[in-house]
């Protein structure tokens, strides 16, 4: 039984590399995400405009311990904010769960994100902060909830599949 959780920040490449760690390893691929979209027939944006904030994170909270209790064999790639809410970073603890950071430095996460920005409604925010002041304000507010992973991996100057490489080193 697998049950493998991907977390970081936005642009760290959670579903890119959940796709192709499921594909190797023959499991389910969820992207938390996508899943709550589907379950409430919008995008998480508009969510978030017309529930609030605090009823996403209670909906993400329950989905994602129902994906948890309910399945086995799955690569799990969260939302960037999903371990920082309702005591949701004591899950990657869990003894039937392999968790795994996907971590990125601010230069590596703003590059990427650079490139992103259209399509990351958090992004789009009016701030006088340049890309790297907001994420690095954003993981210096998560850092504690992000290394409660099992594993941490670097992707600074690696490809996806080089991180998943890195990632299979400790599965099994």
């Amino acid at each position: 039984m697998k049950k493998i959780i991907l977390l970081g920040y936005m642009g760290s490449g959670k579903s890119t590399i959940g796709k192709i760690l499921a594909e190797q390893l023959e499991l389910n691929f969820i992207d938390l995400d996508n899943e709550i979209e589907k379950k409430h027939q919008m995008s998480i944006s508009t969510l978030f405009e017309t529930k609030g904030e605090i009823y996403f994170r209670k909906q993400e909270h329950l989905l994602l311990h129902e994906i948890i209790d309910t399945q086995d064999n799955f690569i799990l790639s969260l939302g960037g904010g999903t371990p920082c809410y309702a005591n949701n970073h004591l899950t990657l603890q869990r003894e039937d769960i392999s968790s795994f950071y996907l971590k990125g430095s601010i230069k590596t996460l703003a590059d990427r994100l650079e490139k992103e920005k259209e399509h990351r409604p958090l992004l789009n925010q009016n701030s006088d902060d340049t890309l790297e002041i907001f994420i690095a304000k954003h993981l210096f507010d998560r850092s504690y909830f992000y290394h409660q992973a099992k594993t941490i991996i670097s992707i600074d100057d690696k490809t996806p599949e080089q991180v998943t490489q890195d990632i299979l080193k400790h599965i099994n």
